[in-house]
């Protein structure tokens, strides 16, 4: 029995309709997602509106640009911004090379797509998903990289034991449960990273205010409390990291 189809529905009633807040192309994605650190909607957010204030992202503006000046740019974003600089500054190297990415996404299997934009800084599959989704590239379940526990807890009420497995088990999840569609699974995974930033915490999960709490299997309304227990991991979301919205 698909338990998320009408869970999105509640959560949609519950937290109204979602739209992404970053940018949906290939390439400004890209860099929007090295202007905050660690990385975030809203310090990605402040950083891309600080650096589009200085500059243009195009290739061979960012890389006019001397470093310094740009990571003054990305510095209300957060941390590093001298080492998020150098990273805008290889992608945009790669980007004056490659040419049109979405052009070249579009030519490519999910797969290839996948590969091809693995190369840049900073992405991972997770990240990977996320941009062909959000570009319209290929309707990929895609998964939010922040909080894939979500989904895993309304349909099983189980946890995995590692961010990869929890992530391959939320990405089953949607792909069997939700319409292979560009606007079906936009639209799950806004919900989903919408509900767990701010109600089904990694650690914490707020279960008792929660509003499908009833038709979730990570809750027990007989007993009016958790099945399941935070680990209380912490992913660790160093420079390194290779996966955005995340």
């Amino acid at each position: 029995m698909a338990r998320l189809p009408p869970i999105l529905d509640a959560l949609e009633s519950f937290h109204g309709r979602q739209a992404a807040s970053w940018p949906t192309e290939p390439y400004p994605f890209l860099i929007w997602w090295h202007c905050g650190y660690p990385a975030s909607e809203e310090r990605c957010t402040r950083g891309w509106d600080s650096l589009n204030a200085e500059t243009d992202i195009a290739p061979e503006k960012l890389l006019a640009v001397p470093s310094a000046k740009l990571a003054r740019a990305l510095k209300p974003g957060g941390m590093i911004p001298e080492l998020r600089a150098e990273r805008l500054k290889l992608i945009a190297k790669r980007m004056r090379s490659q040419g049109d990415l979405r052009a070249a996404l579009t030519e490519l299997s999910p797969q290839g797509a996948r590969a091809l934009l693995k190369k840049f800084p900073g992405i991972a599959d997770p990240g990977a998903d996320r941009i062909l989704l959000f570009a319209r590239v290929a309707p990929i379940a895609a998964v939010p990289s922040s909080c894939p526990q979500v989904a895993v807890r309304i349909d099983s009420g189980r946890e995995a034991d590692n961010y990869a497995a929890e992530y391959r088990e939320s990405q089953r999840i949607l792909e069997s449960q939700v319409a292979p569609t560009f606007e079906a699974r936009a639209r799950a995974y806004l919900l989903l990273l919408r509900h767990g930033q701010e109600v089904c915490k990694r650690t914490g999960p707020l279960c008792d205010t929660c509003s499908i709490a009833k038709s979730c299997a990570f809750f027990s309304p007989a007993r009016g409390q958790r099945t399941g227990a935070p680990r209380g991991r912490v992913v660790a979301r160093g420079p390194t990291r290779k996966n955005p919205s995340s």
